[in-house]
């Protein structure tokens, strides 16, 4: 217990530094991408780091199924596929940056 109060104690100390690490890493979040494809390419779909979808791109292919079902399905699928790798992205990621500011592992800031 006396081990995380000194270690809080000490990023007090480097609140400065600490926050312009933060804005890095938001910063970092926009460039962050990871791809999401279904249906063998017929739907692809990219996400930031901020789990926003970038781009949505559907193949001619896709659009003459006619089966709106299918290509909703197909579409879930690419964004679901794109948000899970950039989660894998952005953990990796936030835990460098925690690496770097010496926190201890498994140590979460709120908001990352």
């Amino acid at each position: 217990m006396f081990k995380e109060i000194g270690q809080m104690m000490s990023m007090m100390k480097n609140l400065p530094k600490l926050k312009a690490n933060i804005e890095e890493f938001q910063q970092k979040l926009g460039q962050i991408t990871a791809e999401g494809v279904s249906g063998g390419d017929m739907v692809k779909a990219k996400a930031n780091g901020r789990f926003e979808i970038v781009s949505l791109t559907l193949s001619d292919e896709a659009l003459k199924l006619g089966d709106k079902e299918m290509l909703e399905d197909l579409i879930r699928s690419a964004v679901n596929q794109a948000v899970a790798k950039v989660r894998v992205s952005v953990s990796e990621e936030a835990q460098k940056m925690g690496g770097d500011m010496g926190l201890p592992a498994g140590f979460s800031l709120p908001g990352m």
